[in-house]
């Protein structure tokens, strides 16, 4: 294919190198996906275990009134400890694809690096769940994060929402339920690559609907497997498509990243924009030459590994942490 010319060169020799392979995501029927979803789960359960101290361990949780259990995957330090920094996470794949285990190699880096606790979400995913059965799970999960804080070594002063792409938007969707329901009390908020708007209106949508990873029409596959045929109607709550939201005062301060050569670059820059005129802390990274996912795909690349520090002092700001 032809890429932008804007791609950062480093990138674009490392995908040039190694084409990624292309999949229509588009077309593809409901047991396609599943198939799919099978075998990106076979190659994660056959990946070599990472070598790390970090303890890993599955639990099922209270789901959302009259739902069944939700999956939740727990990264702890090694040794005891108490009162530390927790991040509860939200795994990507466009609403439709994704577990907990995609993020094992990021989360135990934030666990090793900065000594905190991760609660990652295994949430059911679209198009046999519609909105709002993903976000419910979501705030299900952070709910009981929050109640076994003490349990789990947490500092509930200390507990951040974060997720990348879809992750990302659920993340903040679930953050707007912690303020609008009462709680739980959320610290921070780290929004990768968000998935926000279900519109499909933005100028980027049109300027990169070729884009590499994921293009227009994998992203209307995305939201029409959550929403249905409300999507980009007059009735989509925000708790779906936070964009959607006309107030995001007292939310908590926040981190949002994005490409410049994404679907979602617009949306997510209108939404920081939009965080920080309400009042709430933002800081916002615009990634020149960046595609979607670009630091998952490239880890070795500079625009990579300037990213995933930029992530992680804005972690360890928002913890209160040394160094």
């Amino acid at each position: 294919m032809a890429y932008h010319p804007n791609l950062d060169p480093e990138l674009r020799a490392a995908i040039e190198a190694v084409p990624m392979p292309v999949t229509d995501l588009a077309s593809m029927t409901l047991e396609q996906l599943q198939r799919m979803r099978a075998q990106a789960n076979a190659i994660m359960a056959a990946a070599p275990r990472i070598e790390t101290d970090v303890t890993v361990e599955d639990r099922h949780v209270p789901g959302p009134d009259g739902a069944p259990e939700v999956g939740v995957r727990i990264y702890r330090p090694a040794g005891d400890g108490r009162d530390r920094p927790g991040l509860y996470w939200i795994h990507g794949g466009g609403m439709v694809m994704g577990t907990p285990r995609i993020d094992d190699a990021m989360m135990i880096d934030y666990v090793e690096r900065l000594g905190l606790v991760v609660v990652s979400v295994d949430y059911r995913l679209a198009p046999e769940h519609p909105h709002p059965a993903p976000v419910e799970d979501c705030y299900a999960g952070l709910a009981w994060t929050a109640k076994a804080a003490g349990e789990l070594g947490i500092d509930p002063a200390r507990l951040a929402v974060g997720g990348a792409s879809a992750g990302g938007g659920l993340a903040a969707a679930t953050v707007l339920l912690a303020r609008d329901r009462g709680g739980p009390e959320v610290a921070f908020q780290l929004l990768i690559c968000p998935m926000l708007d279900d519109r499909d209106a933005t100028p980027s949508t049109v300027q990169h609907a070729d884009a590499v990873v994921w293009n227009r029409d994998a992203n209307r596959y995305g939201w029409r497997a959550l929403l249905g045929d409300r999507v980009g109607g007059a009735d989509v709550s925000p708790y779906a498509a936070p964009a959607r939201a006309g107030d995001l005062s007292g939310l908590p301060p926040a981190f949002v990243d994005v490409g410049e050569l994404e679907v979602f670059r617009d949306e997510d820059m209108d939404y920081a924009l939009r965080l920080a005129r309400a009042g709430v802390s933002t800081e916002f990274h615009l990634y020149p030459g960046a595609f979607h996912g670009f630091d998952m795909m490239v880890p070795d690349a500079a625009l990579s590994r300037r990213a995933r520090e930029a992530r992680v002092a804005a972690l360890r700001r928002a913890y209160g942490l040394q160094g």
